[in-house]
């Protein structure tokens, strides 16, 4: 018994110590790393459990962050993960840093080479978002300039990012979703997709068959960082003029390097 009491206040002890060690202007920040840094939702102590704060601290903290929109709990349930606001952060700070040089120059190289539009594509609230992009030089081209958003279910780059949500997620999300009828091809039945979306996962690139606009086509790869988690989608469209996904799939290969070296630029920095 005595052997417990010491041992438990030892460890009190070294957990106040730890504490007092994180400023305090510092603490929210870490939190929002480690959510970041993880591959599923977190519950308040599980995130103290890597901080070694009081557990009132951390409570209080997660519910700022959450009424802030940085953070948020699936169901108003126990567990936290990331939000609206921490996304659009990160896009944020990859885009004003110089790394935002390095990724455009990779998809001046894969538009050199497929010479149509490439498009570097995030998922935000409303769809994925084009964060940058290389136009074509050919007159006739399909234009979304960057900043536009397009529907996670009925584009290359949507049903790239879909893919890459855990079974569950994926559920969740597509049963969330409005499945509105772009084209004639677009998916408009949960099931079709979500067979659609395995194969994806399997192959690892993802095309849009004119599900988005009639007439055009394109093929998507994920980005990816250093635990394989999606952070983007790498993509080119063109008018089914001058592209067939045939051709498209023949050069998914190049996509997929390319979208290594920009995983490589943005994470590591090399």
């Amino acid at each position: 018994m005595i052997r417990t009491k010491c041992t438990k206040k030892i460890y009190e002890g070294k957990k106040k110590l730890a504490s007092a060690r994180i400023p305090t202007n510092l603490r929210t920040l870490l939190i929002l790393e480690i959510l970041g840094k993880s591959d599923r939702p977190m519950t308040a102590t599980q995130i103290n459990d890597q901080l070694g704060l009081p557990k009132q601290t951390v409570h209080r903290l997660c519910v700022t962050l959450e009424d802030n929109g940085f953070i948020t709990r699936p169901g108003n349930g126990k567990h936290y993960q990331i939000a609206r606001r921490l996304r659009e952060l990160g896009s944020g700070l990859l885009h004003n840093s110089r790394d935002h040089v390095a990724r455009h120059q990779i998809l001046s190289d894969v538009a050199e080479t497929v010479r149509e539009t490439v498009n570097y594509a995030v998922p935000r609230n409303d769809g994925m978002s084009y964060l940058d992009r290389v136009e074509t030089d050919w007159l006739f081209r399909i234009q979304l300039p960057i900043g536009t958003s397009v529907p996670f279910h009925c584009t290359a780059s949507g049903k790239a990012f879909l893919a890459s949500l855990a079974p569950k997620q994926q559920q969740a999300m597509i049963n969330a979703l409005t499945l509105k009828k772009m084209t004639d091809h677009t998916h408009v039945v949960p099931q079709t997709l979500l067979e659609e979306l395995r194969q994806i996962r399997k192959q690892g690139y993802s095309i849009d068959r004119e599900e988005f606009l009639e007439g055009m086509v394109a093929i998507a790869v994920p980005v990816q960082d250093k635990q394989g988690r999606f952070i983007a989608a790498l993509a080119y469209h063109g008018p089914t003029q001058r592209v067939s996904l045939t051709e498209a799939i023949d050069r998914k290969d190049f996509l997929v390097a390319a979208a290594e070296k920009l995983s490589r630029a943005l994470m590591y920095g090399v």
